[in-house]
């Protein structure tokens, strides 16, 4: 293996046009193996069992184990294309047995009463704002935005990704293009959010024909990740929440509220995106108000009289 960078690049070219893999992972997966490229050239490109354990060893000292998860499996990704194309002819990761003890965080999830508390504040703005006025349109997209994210539990990424296409506002649905470029339909079953993004629609609808993006800023490009934080921030500001929320939060809000109303694990699992169901079980930890509920009601301690 003699030009570590050329077969990175080619690697890059066979996943963005042979498995179709979105830019943000593509940046990922550049990053983390610019990143071992830069390690293996220090050692005379050894790409040895040896060198990947000391690679390893290096990242879990820099790194949080969450992370040290993602370069290994862009790296194991990227040798077993190696293999593959016969470029190595025997993929050292087959003999390395990687141990990866991660600690057990519980999700950071929203209360419904704060979720309640955003959306009367983002509403209030609207209504105290002249209609028609630029700052009017802002609001309608604000409220489009947070209503849908609650609405749906799509990632933030996800939402800044959607095209016209994608959204039906007639049949009332969102496609949605997840991680893996995983396709998942989700119906919008409330009128209020179906309404609030209508009117967004309406509002904006020259400049999301213009750009080809569902959501757009004050410039009329497609909407960032970042702003959709700063817009969040801005509304839990106004609203006086002592509470850092996340885009990401509405998702965990959006699973653990259905799941303490007896919504199945799997429907989530679905409307989620998730592949496996063990990445949806983590809700069944922080559903504490309806295991609260279950054994208030219905222990059996409560048929034992004492008195």
């Amino acid at each position: 293996m003699q030009n570590i960078d050329t077969h990175i690049c080619n690697y890059l070219t066979h996943c963005k046009y042979e498995k179709n893999l979105n830019q943000k992972t593509l940046k990922a997966y550049k990053i983390d193996l610019q990143q071992f490229a830069s390690f293996a050239e220090t050692v005379n490109h050894a790409y040895s069992k040896e060198i990947l354990q000391s690679y390893i060893i290096q990242l879990q000292s820099n790194y949080k184990i969450k992370s040290v998860r993602r370069k290994i499996a862009s790296l194991k990704a990227f040798f077993s294309y190696l293999e593959y194309e016969e470029i190595l002819e025997v993929n050292p990761f087959s003999k390395i047995r990687i141990k990866l003890h991660e600690p057990f965080l519980l999700p950071r999830t929203i209360p419904l009463a704060v979720v309640d508390a955003l959306l009367r504040c983002a509403y209030r703005q609207k209504t105290a704002d002249t209609a028609g006025s630029a700052k009017y349109r802002s609001d309608l997209r604000d409220i489009a935005i947070l209503e849908l994210l609650f609405a749906t539990g799509m990632r933030v990424s996800e939402l800044c990704s959607l095209k016209p296409e994608f959204v039906d506002l007639t049949e009332g649905t969102v496609k949605i293009y997840g991680k893996g470029s995983k396709e998942r339909i989700i119906q919008i079953g409330n009128q209020d959010v179906l309404s609030a993004v209508k009117a967004y629609y309406s509002a904006f609808s020259n400049s999301i024909d213009a750009t080809g993006w569902f959501f757009v800023n004050r410039l009329g490009h497609q909407l960032s990740d970042q702003s959709v934080r700063f817009m969040i921030r801005k509304y839990t500001n106004l609203a006086g929440i002592d509470l850092h929320i996340t885009p990401h939060m509405f998702r965990h809000a959006f699973a653990t509220l259905l799941l303490e109303e007896d919504v199945d694990i799997r429907y989530i699992q679905q409307l989620l995106g998730h592949s496996s169901i063990v990445t949806t079980q983590i809700y069944t930890h922080i559903a504490s108000k309806k295991q609260r509920d279950i054994l208030t009601a219905k222990h059996p301690r409560n048929r034992i009289n004492t008195r």
